[in-house]
């Protein structure tokens, strides 16, 4: 299986066993290719499950949940492939139901290792994503850079309709997590996700993690996946607020040089918790707000991996 195995296929389940199952429907069964299935501590035994209705797929079972970054590593430590592709389970490799696209699918993800080995320095490439509801606009066609002290930047076209206006090839500074296509000697290179975030920011500081290793990332649109867009956790939800109030001053002190991690303390501290919590505070969100509180002290407590129960 190893020398034969050109493309690795890894998702990361978690209590999304129809989901897991709708994306398993859309993914081409070929030669060449292995899918990896890591069943990441859901409730029920869903490895076994999704094993005996899709024979072909490598499911794990992990007892504990490692995060989205553990999850994946564990794929990773499994995959045979000289190309690892790395999709959320809520995602589709193609939308239309009843329908038999996966010879177009073969030949678009054909299109981004391509891309791939177009150049030595391209260590990662991720396709157009699009949104799975209504008309499916656009969720990711590359990033913007991150701004200085702030930290914030944009997914280039999210929200707008796609009538092909960004379907040109480019370097982006940053992969989303979403759908990430990488060479496997990158990966080696750059080193696993950084498991230490759990949930949120992950591919962020793998991105720089790539980029400090001596590799650009691309965005190609030769391949579209479409997104249902946090399925698991909730666009809005407390567990999302921990996450992301913590792991954004993570991120910041593993990633951002002195003087300027000074200030950005200085603005995430002073100005985006306090603006959030008032914000909780006045919709009656409280425990949105306790989460959000709770994401900060455990920073500057020190804790990090899975948000305490």
């Amino acid at each position: 299986m190893q020398n034969e195995c050109r493309l690795s296929i890894i998702t990361v389940n978690y209590n999304g066993l129809d989901d897991t199952c709708e994306l398993l429907e859309t993914i081409p069964l070929i030669s060449g290719i292995e899918v990896i299935v890591v069943d990441n501590g859901s409730h029920h035994d869903e490895a076994a499950i999704i094993h005996s209705r899709y024979p072909f797929v490598t499911a794990i079972r992990s007892e504990k949940n490692l995060g989205f970054a553990g999850g994946n590593n564990l794929g990773i430590r499994s995959a045979h492939g000289k190309y690892l592709f790395f999709v959320n389970n809520d995602t589709l490799f193609y939308k239309e139901k009843n329908s038999d696209k996966k010879d177009e699918v073969v030949k678009a993800i054909d299109a981004l290792i391509n891309r791939l080995d177009s150049a030595d320095d391209i260590g990662m490439v991720c396709p157009k994503i699009r949104f799975s509801w209504d008309d499916s606009p656009i969720q990711f066609t590359g990033y913007t850079p991150l701004s200085r002290i702030t930290l914030r930047n944009a997914s280039i076209g999210c929200g707008e309709p796609d009538h092909g206006q960004y379907d040109t090839p480019h370097p982006t500074p940053y992969a989303h997590g979403a759908a990430m296509l990488a060479k496997r000697e990158a990966v080696e290179r750059a080193g696993l996700m950084p498991e230490c975030y759990f949930l949120y920011y992950e591919e962020l500081d793998w991105s720089l993690m790539f980029a400090r290793s001596g590799y650009s990332i691309w965005y190609d649109p030769n391949f579209t996946i479409f997104h249902k867009e946090s399925q698991t956790t909730g666009q809005g939800s407390p567990l999302r607020c921990y996450y992301i109030s913590r792991n954004r001053l993570l991120f910041t002190r593993r990633n951002v040089g002195y003087p300027q991690c000074l200030l950005t303390y200085v603005y995430l501290l002073l100005v985006v918790f306090p603006r959030d919590m008032i914000m909780h505070l006045i919709h009656g969100r409280f425990a949105h707000a306790l989460s959000t509180l709770r994401g900060v002290l455990h920073f500057l407590r020190g804790k990090e991996g899975k948000q305490p129960e």
